[in-house]
Protein backbone atom coordinates (compact mmCIF):
# COMPACT_ATOMS: atom_id res chain seq x y z
CA UNK A 1 0.00 0.00 0.00
CA UNK A 2 2.74 2.36 0.72
CA UNK A 3 4.57 1.55 -2.54
CA UNK A 4 1.31 2.36 -4.57
CA UNK A 5 0.18 5.80 -2.58
CA UNK A 6 3.52 6.67 -3.13
CA UNK A 7 3.42 6.03 -6.91
CA UNK A 8 0.20 7.35 -7.38
CA UNK A 9 1.70 10.87 -5.44
CA UNK A 10 4.93 11.29 -7.44
CA UNK A 11 3.83 10.54 -11.18
CA UNK A 12 1.46 12.70 -11.24
CA UNK A 13 3.73 15.22 -10.29
CA UNK A 14 5.97 14.86 -12.63
CA UNK A 15 3.78 14.61 -15.21
CA UNK A 16 2.96 18.09 -14.34
CA UNK A 17 6.47 18.84 -13.93
CA UNK A 18 6.76 17.64 -17.58
CA UNK A 19 3.98 19.26 -19.45
CA UNK A 20 3.87 22.64 -17.61
CA UNK A 21 7.02 23.49 -15.85
CA UNK A 22 9.48 25.49 -17.70
CA UNK A 23 12.99 24.45 -18.20
CA UNK A 24 14.82 25.88 -15.44
CA UNK A 25 12.34 24.12 -13.28
CA UNK A 26 13.13 20.77 -15.13
CA UNK A 27 16.66 21.10 -14.63
CA UNK A 28 16.49 22.31 -11.04
CA UNK A 29 14.14 19.25 -10.08
CA UNK A 30 16.37 16.90 -12.09
CA UNK A 31 19.32 18.52 -10.44
CA UNK A 32 17.86 17.72 -6.91
CA UNK A 33 17.13 14.34 -8.03
CA UNK A 34 20.70 13.63 -8.79
CA UNK A 35 22.09 14.95 -5.31
CA UNK A 36 20.07 13.14 -3.71
CA UNK A 37 20.64 9.60 -5.49
CA UNK A 38 24.17 10.63 -5.35
CA UNK A 39 24.60 11.30 -1.92
CA UNK A 40 22.72 7.50 -1.66
CA UNK A 41 25.45 5.88 -4.16
CA UNK A 42 28.34 7.54 -2.01
CA UNK A 43 26.60 6.39 0.75
CA UNK A 44 27.05 2.85 -0.91
CA UNK A 45 30.30 3.26 -1.85
CA UNK A 46 31.30 4.46 1.91
CA UNK A 47 29.54 0.87 2.61
CA UNK A 48 31.95 -0.51 0.57
CA UNK A 49 35.12 0.43 2.24
CA UNK A 50 35.46 4.02 0.95
CA UNK A 51 35.78 7.07 1.98
CA UNK A 52 34.19 9.39 -0.44
CA UNK A 53 34.52 13.67 -0.40
CA UNK A 54 30.78 13.66 -0.50
CA UNK A 55 30.38 17.39 -0.62
CA UNK A 56 32.93 17.70 -3.66
CA UNK A 57 31.02 15.49 -5.52
CA UNK A 58 27.25 16.66 -5.00
CA UNK A 59 29.07 20.09 -5.39
CA UNK A 60 30.46 18.98 -9.37
CA UNK A 61 27.41 17.53 -10.21
CA UNK A 62 25.77 20.46 -8.95
CA UNK A 63 27.86 22.46 -11.70
CA UNK A 64 27.02 19.80 -13.80
CA UNK A 65 23.62 21.27 -14.05
CA UNK A 66 24.33 24.81 -14.42
CA UNK A 67 26.28 24.21 -17.40
CA UNK A 68 23.40 22.35 -18.79
CA UNK A 69 21.57 25.45 -18.15
CA UNK A 70 23.75 27.67 -19.01
CA UNK A 71 26.07 26.57 -22.00
CA UNK A 72 25.27 23.29 -22.84
CA UNK A 73 27.94 22.97 -25.67
CA UNK A 74 30.60 22.88 -22.14
CA UNK A 75 29.55 20.05 -20.25
CA UNK A 76 32.01 17.68 -21.76
CA UNK A 77 35.09 19.96 -21.13
CA UNK A 78 33.80 20.84 -17.34
CA UNK A 79 33.17 16.79 -16.58
CA UNK A 80 36.67 16.22 -17.29
CA UNK A 81 37.64 19.68 -15.15
CA UNK A 82 35.89 18.33 -12.78
CA UNK A 83 37.40 14.37 -12.72
CA UNK A 84 40.84 15.82 -12.10
CA UNK A 85 39.46 17.96 -9.55
CA UNK A 86 37.97 15.31 -7.96
CA UNK A 87 41.19 12.98 -8.28
CA UNK A 88 43.31 15.81 -6.87
CA UNK A 89 41.15 16.16 -3.64
CA UNK A 90 41.27 12.57 -3.25
CA UNK A 91 44.83 12.42 -3.49
CA UNK A 92 45.38 15.02 -0.50
CA UNK A 93 42.52 13.77 1.06
CA UNK A 94 42.46 9.90 1.59
CA UNK A 95 44.63 8.01 2.84
CA UNK A 96 47.73 6.29 -0.14
CA UNK A 97 45.80 2.81 0.02
CA UNK A 98 42.76 4.45 -0.47
CA UNK A 99 43.18 7.19 -3.40
CA UNK A 100 42.79 5.35 -6.04
CA UNK A 101 39.37 3.59 -4.70
CA UNK A 102 38.38 6.65 -3.33
CA UNK A 103 38.85 8.70 -6.61
CA UNK A 104 37.07 5.81 -8.47
CA UNK A 105 33.82 5.59 -6.60
CA UNK A 106 33.69 9.79 -6.92
CA UNK A 107 33.82 10.20 -10.57
CA UNK A 108 31.90 7.33 -11.46
CA UNK A 109 29.18 9.19 -8.89
CA UNK A 110 29.82 12.33 -11.25
CA UNK A 111 28.93 10.14 -14.39
CA UNK A 112 26.48 7.55 -13.45
CA UNK A 113 24.27 9.80 -11.79
CA UNK A 114 25.39 13.55 -12.65
CA UNK A 115 25.76 13.14 -16.48
CA UNK A 116 23.38 10.02 -16.87
CA UNK A 117 20.45 12.78 -15.58
CA UNK A 118 21.83 15.99 -17.44
CA UNK A 119 19.85 13.97 -20.41
CA UNK A 120 16.67 14.80 -18.72
CA UNK A 121 16.66 18.28 -19.19
CA UNK A 122 18.68 18.30 -22.31
CA UNK A 123 15.52 15.77 -23.86
CA UNK A 124 12.80 18.23 -22.35
CA UNK A 125 14.67 21.11 -24.48
CA UNK A 126 13.96 19.56 -27.86
CA UNK A 127 11.22 20.29 -30.19
CA UNK A 128 8.95 17.08 -28.80
CA UNK A 129 11.01 17.25 -25.29
CA UNK A 130 7.14 16.80 -23.47
CA UNK A 131 6.65 13.79 -25.27
CA UNK A 132 9.67 12.62 -25.45
CA UNK A 133 9.92 12.48 -21.51
CA UNK A 134 5.99 11.17 -21.14
CA UNK A 135 7.41 8.09 -23.77
CA UNK A 136 10.66 7.85 -21.60
CA UNK A 137 8.72 7.81 -17.98
CA UNK A 138 5.85 5.31 -19.27
CA UNK A 139 8.34 2.69 -21.21
CA UNK A 140 10.64 2.49 -17.97
CA UNK A 141 7.31 2.35 -15.54
CA UNK A 142 4.89 0.38 -17.37
CA UNK A 143 7.80 -2.18 -18.06
CA UNK A 144 8.75 -1.79 -14.27
CA UNK A 145 4.94 -2.97 -13.18
CA UNK A 146 4.04 -5.53 -15.73
CA UNK A 147 8.09 -7.70 -15.05
CA UNK A 148 6.88 -7.24 -11.09
CA UNK A 149 3.02 -8.90 -11.62
CA UNK A 150 4.31 -11.62 -14.37
CA UNK A 151 7.56 -12.30 -12.49
CA UNK A 152 5.19 -13.26 -9.56
CA UNK A 153 2.89 -15.11 -11.52
CA UNK A 154 4.87 -16.68 -14.55
CA UNK A 155 8.50 -16.73 -13.01
CA UNK A 156 10.44 -19.71 -13.09
CA UNK A 157 13.87 -19.16 -14.77
CA UNK A 158 16.15 -16.85 -12.95
CA UNK A 159 17.34 -13.78 -14.87
CA UNK A 160 20.79 -12.87 -12.98
CA UNK A 161 20.69 -14.83 -9.33
CA UNK A 162 23.77 -13.66 -8.48
CA UNK A 163 22.55 -10.41 -8.53
CA UNK A 164 19.05 -10.14 -8.10
CA UNK A 165 17.16 -13.50 -6.79
CA UNK A 166 13.70 -12.30 -7.75
CA UNK A 167 14.29 -11.53 -11.42
CA UNK A 168 13.32 -14.17 -14.19
CA UNK A 169 13.67 -14.41 -17.83
CA UNK A 170 9.41 -14.13 -17.78
CA UNK A 171 9.31 -10.89 -16.20
CA UNK A 172 11.94 -9.23 -18.59
CA UNK A 173 10.04 -10.74 -21.11
CA UNK A 174 6.90 -9.30 -19.82
CA UNK A 175 8.38 -6.12 -19.21
CA UNK A 176 9.48 -5.65 -22.57
CA UNK A 177 5.83 -6.70 -23.90
CA UNK A 178 4.91 -3.91 -21.66
CA UNK A 179 6.99 -1.19 -23.32
CA UNK A 180 5.52 -2.23 -26.40
CA UNK A 181 2.15 -2.36 -26.09
CA UNK A 182 2.42 1.48 -23.83
CA UNK A 183 4.12 2.82 -26.85
CA UNK A 184 1.32 1.53 -28.94
CA UNK A 185 -1.11 3.35 -26.67
CA UNK A 186 0.78 6.15 -26.52
CA UNK A 187 0.90 6.80 -30.40
CA UNK A 188 -2.52 5.88 -30.58
CA UNK A 189 -3.63 8.81 -27.95
CA UNK A 190 -1.26 11.32 -29.67
CA UNK A 191 -2.89 10.87 -32.94
CA UNK A 192 -6.30 10.98 -31.37
CA UNK A 193 -5.32 14.28 -29.29
CA UNK A 194 -4.17 15.56 -32.46
CA UNK A 195 -6.74 15.26 -34.67
CA UNK A 196 -8.73 17.24 -31.98
CA UNK A 197 -6.53 19.84 -32.10
CA UNK A 198 -5.46 19.05 -28.96
CA UNK A 199 -1.12 19.34 -29.15
CA UNK A 200 -0.32 17.44 -25.71
CA UNK A 201 1.99 14.72 -27.05
CA UNK A 202 2.82 13.73 -30.50
CA UNK A 203 4.84 10.87 -32.33
CA UNK A 204 5.55 11.47 -35.61
CA UNK A 205 7.65 9.25 -38.03
CA UNK A 206 6.71 5.64 -38.57
CA UNK A 207 5.52 3.16 -35.47
CA UNK A 208 8.35 0.81 -35.67
CA UNK A 209 10.88 3.26 -34.99
CA UNK A 210 8.76 4.25 -31.48
CA UNK A 211 8.96 0.25 -30.84
CA UNK A 212 12.30 -0.33 -31.43
CA UNK A 213 13.21 2.80 -29.49
CA UNK A 214 10.92 1.04 -26.61
CA UNK A 215 13.16 -2.33 -26.58
CA UNK A 216 16.16 -0.70 -26.76
CA UNK A 217 15.03 1.68 -23.41
CA UNK A 218 13.11 -1.56 -21.95
CA UNK A 219 16.43 -3.01 -21.99
CA UNK A 220 18.46 -0.29 -20.95
CA UNK A 221 16.14 0.18 -17.97
CA UNK A 222 16.29 -3.48 -16.92
CA UNK A 223 20.42 -3.37 -17.09
CA UNK A 224 20.49 -0.08 -15.18
CA UNK A 225 17.82 -1.83 -12.79
CA UNK A 226 20.61 -4.75 -12.27
CA UNK A 227 23.69 -2.50 -12.00
CA UNK A 228 22.07 -1.14 -9.26
CA UNK A 229 21.42 -4.26 -7.78
CA UNK A 230 24.96 -5.21 -7.95
CA UNK A 231 26.13 -2.14 -6.15
CA UNK A 232 23.60 -2.68 -3.29
CA UNK A 233 24.47 -6.12 -3.16
CA UNK A 234 27.84 -5.73 -2.73
CA UNK A 235 27.40 -2.98 -0.07
CA UNK A 236 25.24 -5.62 1.76
CA UNK A 237 22.19 -3.87 1.61
CA UNK A 238 18.74 -4.21 0.21
CA UNK A 239 17.64 -0.73 -0.25
CA UNK A 240 19.74 2.43 -1.25
CA UNK A 241 17.86 4.46 1.33
CA UNK A 242 14.38 5.07 2.76
CA UNK A 243 13.61 8.05 1.31
CA UNK A 244 10.52 6.72 -0.21
CA UNK A 245 8.16 4.49 1.60
CA UNK A 246 7.43 1.47 0.11
CA UNK A 247 9.93 2.31 -2.67
CA UNK A 248 13.67 2.77 -0.53
CA UNK A 249 15.77 5.28 -1.89
CA UNK A 250 15.96 7.99 -4.63
CA UNK A 251 18.57 5.76 -6.27
CA UNK A 252 16.14 2.64 -5.87
CA UNK A 253 13.80 4.20 -8.10
CA UNK A 254 15.84 6.21 -10.92
CA UNK A 255 18.29 2.94 -11.27
CA UNK A 256 16.15 2.58 -14.31
CA UNK A 257 16.24 6.04 -15.70
CA UNK A 258 19.96 6.45 -15.07
CA UNK A 259 20.42 4.19 -18.22
CA UNK A 260 17.61 4.24 -20.52
CA UNK A 261 17.38 8.04 -20.32
CA UNK A 262 21.02 8.38 -22.00
CA UNK A 263 20.06 6.13 -24.73
CA UNK A 264 17.11 8.06 -25.47
CA UNK A 265 18.94 11.11 -25.54
CA UNK A 266 21.59 9.42 -28.17
CA UNK A 267 18.93 8.00 -30.15
CA UNK A 268 17.70 11.57 -30.69
CA UNK A 269 21.27 12.73 -31.79
CA UNK A 270 21.52 9.83 -34.15
CA UNK A 271 18.71 10.93 -35.84
CA UNK A 272 20.14 13.83 -37.11
CA UNK A 273 23.09 11.90 -38.71
CA UNK A 274 20.39 9.66 -40.85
Amino acid sequence: MKRVLTAVILIPMVLLLVFKGPFWLITLAAAAVAVLAAWEFLALADASGAKTPRIAVLCGIVLLFVCIFFRPEYATPLLGCLNFAVFIICAFRSPLPRVLPDTAYSVFGLLYIGLSLTTIPLLSAQENGDSLLVFLFFVVWVGDIVALYVGRAFGRRKLAPSISPNKTWEGSIGSVAGSLLVTLLLIFLGGVLTRNNFDLISYPGPVWRWLVLAVLLNIAAQVGDLIESAVKRGAGVKDSGSLLPGHGGILDRIDALLLAAPVLWWAQLAQQWF
